[in-house]
């Protein structure tokens, strides 16, 4: 992971890939669920037969390159079904995280390194 340091212009300039991007996550880790269920069905009616084919393949690698992406970009996915984002960026001369939720307008929050989502406070 890089050192990279956000500020709330920059997260805020990044956010419209990532509704995009964090959609894109969602649709597959749906997908591998899914298919995981599938499956588990199956072995326990016919001892599983085949595995989940192109589709579980396919979101497989999709989720893969989105987190790597974001790993490489120094964001963290805290969680792939709310679209929970967290930026390192610093307040008053210490690290924190800049927090964002997909179903929010912009970066309006941030929690101490230590802490997480329950010590979200306003910017």
């Amino acid at each position: 992971m890089s050192d990279r340091i956000y500020t709330v212009d920059e997260a805020n300039s990044m956010l419209p890939d990532l509704r995009e991007r964090l959609v894109r996550i969602r649709e597959a880790r749906q997908v591998l669920l899914q298919t995981a269920e599938l499956v588990t069905e199956r072995v326990a009616t016919d001892g599983g037969g085949s595995h989940g084919g192109r589709e579980y393949w396919d979101a497989q690698q999709a989720l893969k390159a989105e987190i790597e992406r974001l790993s490489e970009e120094n964001i963290l996915l805290r969680d792939p079904e709310t679209g929970l984002i967290d930026f390192p960026g610093e307040r008053e001369g210490r690290r924190v995280w800049l927090c964002w939720r997909l179903d929010e307008d912009r970066v309006a929050n941030w929690h101490e390194i230590d802490t997480g989502f329950i010590g979200r406070r306003p910017l």
